[in-house]
């Protein structure tokens, strides 16, 4: 399969982001990247982001989550981060992306886990624990939806969606510069790091349609089938906290959303933080964790 590889040298020195690179190569000969810090034999917090981000999305929880006493499990989807990026968009689908997530947990052959998920990271992770029920115990979900296909797609997102196909080289510093006005210039360039040019974009240009918009789309059927589980069979502990300035996975979805997840407390609502909820750091992890101890 012909696909990109970003080279060493762009994520050298990155603000916050000394993790070891872990890699893991799976079908088609494609590499997928990986971090994985904290003690082998603890917990597992698997952290799945979203678009245009990667793993660097984590940096401020990874800290808090192994201080919680867990082992971090934070991948890039493959067209993300250090991952290979396939250059063909037709290669990105919603189950190429959840099997690739799928490879992983089995390859590491996770337990006790703990997804925590944002944007597309819960679009494909909230499909995988009914499947895997035997690894799964708690769920921390942030500014996410489902994608079932019948329920019609809000304003925030198609507004989202066509900004995203009007600029296939999004300017990605630029676009988390706007949407976390506290982040520094380095910080923000280092969201753009895995990206040289626009051929490196393929799997950030494909998401948002990746998201399906009728019965029949794909991964929809999947999503309901996810959403009958969340809502009636779950038995782990659940947390949600939202990014109440997010004005496409926002309020008005994560409110839709808590009323799917069986026994879900309410959500911690942080006024100031949007769509890109991590960056509010150790705050979620610290509330997340005390409410699993309550």
């Amino acid at each position: 399969m012909d696909a990109l590889r970003t080279p060493d040298e762009r994520f050298a020195a990155l603000p916050g982001y000394s993790f070891a690179p872990q890699y893991l190569e799976g079908a088609g000969g494609l590499r997928m990247h990986y971090l994985d810090e904290g003690a082998r034999d603890a917990p597992v917090a698997l952290c799945l982001h979203g678009q245009p981000t990667w793993s660097y999305l984590h940096r401020k929880m990874i800290p808090a989550l192994i201080a919680a006493g867990l082992r971090v499990v934070a991948p890039d989807f493959l067209g993300f981060g250090r991952s290979d990026k396939p250059e063909d968009e037709a290669t990105y689908t919603f189950m190429f992306h959840r099997d690739s997530i799928v490879a992983l947990i089995e390859a590491l052959d996770l337990k006790r886990i703990m997804l925590v998920c944002q944007d597309w990271g819960g679009l494909i992770g909230l499909t995988i624990p009914m499947d895997r029920r035997d690894r799964f115990e708690r769920l921390l979900v942030m500014n996410t939806t489902l994608g079932t296909g019948d329920v019609p797609l809000g304003e925030g997102f198609l507004a989202w969606r066509a900004f995203s196909n009007s600029k296939p080289d999004m300017d990605v510093a630029a676009l988390m510069k706007r949407a976390v006005p506290a982040l520094s210039d380095a910080e923000a360039a280092a969201y753009a790091a895995p990206y040289p040019d626009q051929r490196y974009k393929s799997g950030v240009r494909r998401f948002p349609n990746l998201v399906p918009d009728r019965p029949d789309a794909g991964g929809a059927a999947l999503s309901r089938r996810a959403r009958d589980f969340w809502s009636k069979e779950w038995g782990g502990r659940s947390f949600m906290a939202i990014g109440m300035q997010d004005p496409v996975l926002g309020p008005p979805a994560m409110r839709a959303l808590h009323k799917s997840i069986r026994n879900c407390p309410p959500p911690l609502e942080l006024a100031d933080a949007g769509h890109f909820v991590q960056e509010a750091g150790a705050i979620i992890v610290e509330k997340a964790m005390a409410s699993f101890s309550a």
